[in-house]
This record gives C-alpha cells, sequence and structure tokens, in this order.
C-alpha cells in the first residue's frame, strides 16, 4: 500500500492529523478541512472519506480496511481502538425511499427528503466485513457487529449484533481493556 506522506497529507487540507497516521493514495478524500485524524491511524486502498457540514472524527489506534466508505452531512465519529473491516458503509446522511421525495444528489435539496443524523462508534468497537450502519445509530463501547449486518438501531456497550436488521446475539468479554491498558503502558 503507497501512503502518503506527512507533507502530502497536510497539503490535503486535514482538520488535524495524528503521529504515525497511514492514507493509502488510494482512498478517497472529500472535505479533507472538516476530518479529524488522531495518532496511529490507517486508512487503506480504495476507502472514501467524503465528509460533509458534520465533519469526521477519528480516533487513535483506528483501522479502517480496504472498500470502506464515511459518507454524510452530519457527524461521524469514530473512537480509539475501533475496527473498521472491509467494505463497512457508515452513513450520517440518507435519502427518503418512502416516495414523497426525490432521490438523488444531482436534485435540487428542495425536492429530496435527506435526513442527517449523527454516527457515533465507540471505543473498541469491531464492525465486520459488509457491514452497513445508517444514520442516527450510536455503537456503545466494546461493540461488535457481525459481517453482513445492517445496524439500523443504536446498540447498547458490550453487546454482539448480527443480521438485516442487526440483532442481540450475546455479550461480549470486555477482558480487551486490560490488554489495551497494557498496551498503552508498554508503547510509552
Amino acid at each position: 500500500m503507497a501512503i502518503y506522506s506527512v507533507e502530502e497529507l497536510r497539503a490535503l487540507g486535514f482538520a488535524s492529523i495524528g503521529e504515525d497516521v497511514r492514507v493509502s493514495r488510494l482512498a478517497s478524500i472529500y472535505g479533507a478541512s472538516r476530518i479529524h485524524l488522531g495518532d496511529h491511524v490507517r486508512i487503506d486502498d480504495f476507502c472514501v472519506l467524503s465528509a460533509g457540514a458534520g465533519g469526521i472524527k477519528i480516533g487513535s489506534y483506528v483501522h479502517i480496511a480496504v472498500y470502506t466508505c464515511l459518507i454524510g452531512a452530519g457527524h461521524i465519529g469514530i473512537a480509539d481502538f475501533a475496527n473498521i473491516s472491509s467494505r463497512v458503509s457508515i452513513y450520517s446522511s440518507s435519502d427518503d425511499y418512502s416516495g414523497e421525495y426525490m432521490t438523488n444528489p444531482m436534485v435540487s435539496a428542495e425536492f429530496t427528503g435527506v435526513e442527517h443524523a449523527d454516527v457515533e462508534i465507540a471505543e473498541h468497537v469491531i464492525i465486520g466485513s459488509g457491514s452497513v450502519v445508517l444514520p442516527g445509530v450510536k455503537l456503545g463501547l466494546g461493540v461488535a457487529v457481525g459481517a453482513l449486518s445492517l445496524v439500523n438501531r443504536s446498540v447498547e456497550p458490550w453487546q454482539i449484533v448480527a443480521g438485516q436488521p442487526a440483532k442481540f446475539i450475546k455479550h461480549r468479554k470486555n477482558d480487551l481493556l486490560m490488554l489495551a491498558d497494557a498496551f498503552l503502558q508498554q508503547s510509552r
């Protein structure tokens, strides 16, 4: 993976850039001035980050795998130690599919009914490959989302969910909190 240098990332105009940030040259970045990148962030090939008015804030020790999309006018927040697997789509905006409005970004806003709502991904969340997270969803601390899931509702901390729509499967262990503390101590 060919990555941008620090100087090149600064030239793209990100709102903030932490230490050890690795962004693929094959990623597409829109609204860089509204995107914050923490420390130790990796964004792989063919990802799309399209930050609208609410912006995108990515914490530290975050990996965003290939073909992932973060798109919308609402805020998208991804906290420390989150892992976004390949082909995940996180939307903070969505068209109205009821037929009461037109759908299409090429149509004037007065004729569309686009919903904008913030999306928050808490620390230690993992979202499995091919999953979709819709506007307004909040994934609590340590949530695990199974592959190919449709997350259309918020999820309480330490739950494992999967399916279309995503449903509770079982509780997730929180042992990883001790591992994270040990990792951070070792990293200092």
